[in-house]
């Protein structure tokens, strides 16, 4: 059953994915460490009972998915 689901849904996904448009081609690994070390410090934060530590995971986090895309995006 799983197998009839894959090859299923592996008709509709494209190739090589879409290609990047626009201004914004930048890669995307220095957005992805910045995210994952925001998981990092608010989980250990919670962890150590951190309210500073939790709140710096989470404004990291928010860093790397919405306001340096968004201002790089901005800037050029």
């Amino acid at each position: 059953m799983l197998a009839a689901i894959v090859s299923v849904t592996a008709q509709f996904l494209p190739d090589d994915g879409p290609g990047q448009s626009g201004d914004f081609q930048v890669s995307p690994t220095f957005f992805v460490v910045l995210l994952g070390l925001g998981f990092l410090i608010g989980t250990l934060g919670h962890i150590v009972k951190s309210r500073t530590l939790v709140a710096a995971g989470i404004l990291l986090i928010f860093a790397a998915t919405i306001f340096l895309p968004l201002a790089y995006s901005l800037s050029n």
